[in-house]
């Protein structure tokens, strides 16, 4: 079975980026939005939040979740 990258539908702030990054790697969305805070703070906030936006572009919706 081939397992798929997309925006989660259930656990879901904003897009839902986080979340789906999360059951991809299988660890826990707190810890996704907790790195993806920091990775934006050292970067700077700017392109964190370019990134969370082509990431909530480019990343499908969960099927069966509308």
């Amino acid at each position: 079975m081939e397992h798929k990258l997309y925006k989660s539908a259930e656990e879901k702030k904003l897009a839902g980026v986080c979340g789906g990054l999360a059951d991809y790697f299988k660890v826990d969305v707190t810890l996704v939005r907790l790195i993806w805070l920091l990775v934006s703070l050292v970067a700077g906030v700017v392109p964190g939040v370019l990134a969370y936006i082509a990431a909530m572009l480019i990343i499908p919706d969960e099927p069966g979740y509308y």
